[in-house]
């Protein structure tokens, strides 16, 4: 009887220097060295950081800079900005039509890491969609912040009879020469009383003709009086930055409940008048011209655009003018 193990062939001994290099690694692979950044997009991002310098930033909780970057093509990019204080699929959509290469969002659009990119996030979607259409992303959010010349400068700006203006938190350590002073938030000190009532019609009328914003009262007997002279101002959720600030009146885009809560138990008077509101104007108003000015000195077709998709996400319903159905 055979063994089993007869029927078995020895493997074929192969040659101790042939060397077997299977097909899908006979080609190394190499990164492709043409892939480009578009000079436009280059010229915006260094324009953004001439104007609002990234130093500037909180980056302990803040995401700056150049959040999606595209790539030069043979057909060349436009020399197109489009300016927006939140980057949402319609925001993305505008540009797309508009044939811009690079979108200035306000505020960042990618916050934390992403661990997948599809089309069921709208975030995600976004991604695809201007990486599609190669387009770029550039946020500048906290910078634009705590530059002199910036957001909540623009904001103290609106009132009338200003004797100083300070940042309320300044930078610690450094900051580029021609940015000294930057800090976040602003104390303004008034030449003279104003109310209360005043000063919330003047922002406002300055912040877009609002029809309503929201106050919060000092308790009773903490402080009676409805005339101020000094006010705390930081665009978008100010809480954090202005809560000690000795100011008669706090004034920011949003705030808690118990925030609101804790500042009117101290004497505080509260105005706010919803996030995006206490930013938007400024994109029209001064960093339009300000980026269009200085991206024209070396591209003179340069035009910078303001989106006409973004607005706030909150409206005010009055209910009585509701339908029953």
């Amino acid at each position: 009887m055979k063994s089993v193990f007869s029927a078995i062939r020895a493997p074929r001994l192969i040659p101790a220097t042939r060397v077997i290099r299977p097909a899908i690694f006979t080609r190394p692979f190499t990164m492709d060295q043409t892939l480009q950044c578009p000079p436009f997009t280059q010229k915006v991002v260094q324009a953004m950081r001439t104007l609002y310098p990234e130093e500037l930033a909180d980056r302990a909780w803040d995401n700056v800079g150049l959040l999606q970057e595209n790539i030069q093509s043979a057909s060349g990019a436009s020399s197109i900005v489009l300016l927006t204080n939140d980057l949402t699929i319609r925001v993305a959509e505008e540009a797309i039509a508009k044939r811009a290469s690079v979108i200035v969002s306000y505020h960042p659009f990618i916050f934390r890491g992403l661990k997948s990119i599809n089309l069921n996030d709208p975030h995600q979607r976004i991604v695809l969609q201007l990486a599609q259409h190669n387009i770029a992303v550039y946020s500048p959010h906290t910078a634009v912040d705590a530059a002199p010349g910036g957001l909540n400068d623009w904001l103290a700006g609106m009132l009338d009879d200003v004797t100083n203006v300070s940042a309320v938190k300044p930078i610690a350590g450094f900051t580029p020469e021609g940015f000294e002073g930057a800090g976040y938030g602003r104390l303004v000190k008034l030449a003279r009383p104003y109310s209360v009532g005043w000063i919330a019609k003047r922002y406002a009328d300055r912040l877009g003709s609002l029809r309503h914003v929201m106050v919060a009262r000092p308790f009773k007997g903490v402080n009676k009086s409805n005339e101020i002279r000094t006010v705390a101002v930081c665009a978008g959720s100010g809480y954090d930055v202005l809560k000690d600030t000795a100011a008669d009146l706090i004034v920011t885009g949003e705030m808690s409940h118990h925030n609101a809560l804790r500042l009117t138990m101290v004497g505080k008077w509260v105005l706010t008048v919803f996030h995006s509101n206490s930013e938007r104007q400024f994109l029209a108003e001064v960093l339009q011209p300000r980026l269009q000015r200085l991206l024209r000195e070396t591209e003179q077709d340069a035009e910078v655009l303001v989106s006409r998709e973004d607005t706030d996400p909150f409206v005010i319903w009055d209910v009585k003018d509701l339908p029953d159905l």
